[in-house]
């Protein structure tokens, strides 16, 4: 969250979509962006993604919308800019606001809002930098080294082979990646897929 006036020092420091900048540009812009700028994350759990996708009725847009009303609460802002991953952009709002302890907060949801305004852009580093710790602190924890945590890392697919059912607390079961290892047994059945 930052105040209009200064929005464009986020582009001075290089404030853009997340996915167009490397590792270590949002580790450095991240930096300063926790020192300059107040924000509040939502971490979301494998379990949590889990029971949405197991509850009749349910997607990930909707454990979203709550996160991102948590956030907004959190925060307060006078205006919130999203990111809108619905393709209807006005129930989508709507299904945000129920969540939202003030209704005066004006919502401002787009499609590619990381790539249109700067300060959803810095949301994004700060999240995927958040993402990439929650990822090493994993790693860490269980002693391997399994790549990004995406289904296209190779790293990751053979992690998700030979070890989740040694560590299943880490996994999203509704994944479609988890769904797809079932009965495979190495990692060219997976690739095959």
């Amino acid at each position: 969250m930052v105040e209009e006036e200064d929005i464009p020092r986020l582009k001075a420091i290089g404030v853009k979509d997340s996915k167009l900048l490397t590792p270590k540009a949002r580790e450095r812009i991240a930096a300063e962006l926790e020192k300059t700028t107040k924000f509040s994350f939502q971490v979301i759990t494998p379990q949590e993604i889990d029971k949405t996708l197991r509850t009749d009725g349910t997607n990930l847009n909707d454990l979203e919308a709550v996160k991102v009303a948590m956030v907004v609460n959190d925060l307060g802002p006078d205006r919130a800019i999203i990111d809108c991953p619905s393709p209807n952009i006005r129930a989508y709002t709507e299904q945000i606001r129920v969540y939202m302890t003030n209704p005066k907060i004006e919502l401002c949801l787009e499609h590619k809002a990381d790539a249109r305004h700067e300060v959803v852009g810095a949301a994004s580093i700060l999240a995927k930098v958040m993402r990439d710790r929650e990822i090493e602190g994993i790693k860490s924890m269980i002693g391997i080294d399994f790549g990004s945590g995406y289904p296209a890392d190779p790293r990751t697919q053979k992690f998700i082979v030979e070890h989740a059912d040694k560590h299943p607390d880490i996994f999203r079961h509704e994944w479609a990646t988890m769904k797809r290892r079932k009965g495979m047994t190495k990692l060219s059945d997976f690739e095959s897929k």
